[in-house]
């Protein structure tokens, strides 16, 4: 897919497609990240620390709770 920049204010937008939006799970909430390698522009999504957050919590609750039995399987 070729794109080209738009006018916007002073400034250049870049349109994104619908589709392309939703295959990311992107939004206009959604915070992104836009860094160069040099040559490419890249545009990712700002990972989601709430996210990270719960994940930590429910490991810790099921290492409290089962990390005796889990120690034992490991072995």
């Amino acid at each position: 897919m070729i794109k080209k920049l738009v006018s916007h204010g002073n400034s250049a937008a870049l349109i994104i497609d619908k589709p392309i939006l939703e295959l990311l799970k992107v939004d206009m909430d959604t915070p992104l990240e836009i860094s160069t390698d040099g040559r490419n522009l890249i545009i990712s999504p700002v990972e989601n620390g709430k996210k990270e957050k719960k994940f930590r919590a429910a490991l810790e609750k099921v290492n409290r709770s089962h990390g005796k039995t889990l120690k034992k399987l490991a072995k």
